[in-house]
């Protein structure tokens, strides 16, 4: 069934309001054997009137969001009333329930208010608890052609109750028996997107019961694949032999959180000691619920004389070989183990960019040493010759991803 969202208002292409609807529809039409096809945005107007019927040819389901309210801007009703060619028809039960709002939260009755007691004929009433704008459905019809049509409230917080309370239950009815597909996304670190495609992907795109997709971001990938739970768990040792150590989730969770998780289950603590990326890795590890049990200190040791004073290291060593060099970073790694007296201590010193580089150590240019208790620190060279904050985001995902491995040995 081919579903489309149309989302209306000129707030949200103004950019004043982060359009979130097509990612919550999504998710919650996944389970139904349902998926967008299409979503559309247009601005307050005859622009509505306009996309509504664009969709009638083509869409089996319309998600409207927005124009259900007060204002003269509201005219979503109005505009699918006349595409129908159908009257509007003022409904009591609304009305009684907007004089009972306006009371309790002591407000003054306005004529324009009473604009959102107006229902389609044949419309059915979809309750809003959270607002005074109802939802309004329009089943399919078979002549004129028209899909089944949901007319809903823009707010998220009233649009997503009554999803949940009134469009799903309709929704089951309509899909019937749609068959059941999953959708399992294999979460990559330390492979380009081209790289997954290559190893596994291509293999998988050939067959005709799986749709494979990607989602790429700074040194992870994402490997979407949508099929039935037969199918999937038949191709599912594949994927495992091709990426190997490479796949760290297939749970949803970001390398930060199984990094966490992982810590935790092994009673053991991580420190960090950062110059380039400016306290960014301790950000993102203590934004995991539950980094208490196993962060000890987040040293940001941006400059010289802090490397020095904070975590011991030798302003002989920056001065002979640089800050921005490997044994500065072996030492900042060293010294944060001991400070913190952590199991491990993770370090970064590069050059983020854009200025500062030269031939010998360019821009992009990042040390990352892993200190472990007991054993020879670890230490790496890497250039990401990025923008400064994807520099940043892509170091500290090596960085965890260099603890993860040590992780991976116990």
């Amino acid at each position: 069934m081919i579903v489309e969202v149309l989302n209306t208002g000129t707030e949200l292409l103004l950019g004043e309001v982060v359009n979130t609807h097509a990612a919550w529809f999504g998710k919650q039409l996944f389970p139904l054997g349902l998926r967008i096809s299409r979503q559309t945005t247009v601005p307050d107007g005859e622009a509505i009137r306009e996309a509504l019927s664009e969709c009638f040819g083509r869409a089996d389901i319309v998600l409207v969001t927005g124009g259900l309210g007060p204002t003269t801007d509201d005219i979503t009703r109005e505009s699918v009333a006349g595409l129908f060619g159908i009257d509007l028809v003022a409904d009591p039960d609304v009305r009684r329930k907007i004089e009972v709002m306006v009371a309790e939260r002591g407000f003054t009755m306005r004529e324009r208010m009473l604009r959102q007691t107006l229902v389609p004929e044949g419309a059915i009433v979809l309750p809003n608890e959270n607002g005074s704008a109802p939802g309004l459905y329009l089943p399919m019809r078979p002549a004129p052609r028209s899909p089944h049509l949901f007319l809903l409230p823009g707010p998220p917080r009233e649009l997503q109750p009554m999803f949940a309370e009134s469009v799903l239950p309709v929704l089951r009815k309509i899909c019937g028996d749609l068959p059941a597909r999953e959708c399992r996304v294999y979460r990559i670190v330390g492979l380009g997107e081209s790289a997954v495609e290559e190893s596994v992907g291509l293999g998988l795109e050939k067959r005709g019961d799986l749709e494979v997709g990607y989602c790429a971001r700074p040194n992870e990938v994402d490997l979407r694949l949508i099929g039935t739970r037969e199918t999937l768990d038949e191709v599912e040792p594949e994927i495992l032999r091709a990426v190997g150590s490479h796949l760290f989730s297939t749970k949803g969770e970001n390398l930060e959180e199984w990094v966490v998780t992982r810590l935790r289950d092994l009673h053991r603590k991580v420190a960090t000691a950062e110059s380039c990326s400016g306290g960014l890795l301790a950000h993102r590890l203590t934004n995991v619920p539950g980094a208490s049990d196993v962060f000890t200190h987040g040293f940001v040791t941006y400059a010289n004389e802090a490397k020095t004073s904070e975590i011991g290291v030798p302003s002989s060593l920056m001065e002979t070989r640089g800050a921005v060099s490997m044994p500065v970073a072996v030492a900042m790694a060293g010294g944060a183990l001991e400070k913190s007296g952590a199991d491990y201590a993770l370090s970064l010193t590069g050059i983020a960019g854009p200025g500062g580089g030269s031939e010998e150590k360019p821009v992009g240019l990042v040390f990352i040493a892993l200190a472990r208790r007991g054993k020879p620190t670890l230490c790496k060279e890497y250039r990401f010759p990025r923008d400064r904050e994807t520099f940043k985001q892509i170091a500290t995902q090596t960085a965890l991803d260099l603890l993860r491995h040590e992780l991976l040995r116990g």
